[in-house]
């Protein structure tokens, strides 16, 4: 079965939003507002949000910090994914993953390309696994916003999705640490 199985419970989750940005504000920050209402709508809590600028040292510091926090499941970080000379939040991130998530990427670019072709190419788009935390740095357009949401996350942050979801491997992230069970 593809889908929602009923028979589940959800679990809601506790999700961070970065948006990395030297410009933009809580106030125009379309792209985070577009994250936080998807997460809000879809039963999740939304546990903390906020800006940084385009800096390797304040991206990884941010990102950090919610990993090790045990209410933060899931980061999603929105901005700095391109290839101008600002853009390094792949940089900052990347090398901090326990485990990549090359999947995260190839399904979301083949999304992307349904709707903007080729274009698709100049994203970065990536994620990974950090202290038990899902980390998903994804672009800072709310277009991509949403398809990375609707076409990916909703679902994998769904414990009711069949046949598997990232909900029901959580609490096996981190076996070694003997984490407690949602």
């Amino acid at each position: 079965m593809i889908g929602i199985d009923e028979m589940r419970v959800f679990v809601p989750l506790g999700i961070a939003v970065l948006t990395v940005s030297d410009t933009r504000t809580l106030e125009n920050d379309k792209s985070g507002q577009t994250l936080a209402d998807r997460i809000e709508a879809a039963g999740h809590v939304l546990k903390a949000r906020t800006i940084v600028t385009d800096d390797r040292e304040r991206i990884a510091g941010q990102v950090t910090a919610w990993t090790l926090d045990p209410e933060i499941d899931v980061v999603i970080t929105t901005g700095g994914t391109g290839f101008t000379g600002r853009d390094v939040t792949p940089e900052a991130l990347e090398p901090l993953f326990e485990k990549r998530m090359d999947g995260f990427s190839e399904v979301f670019h083949r999304i992307s390309y349904d709707k903007i072709g080729t274009s698709t190419i100049q994203s970065r788009a990536t994620g990974g696994v950090l202290n038990a935390t899902y980390i998903f740095v994804i672009p800072g357009s709310p277009g991509a916003c949403k398809d990375a949401w609707d076409g990916i996350l909703k679902a994998q942050l769904d414990y009711r999705h069949m046949p598997c979801n990232f909900v029901e491997i959580l609490p096996r992230l981190d076996e070694h640490l003997k984490r407690s069970k949602s």
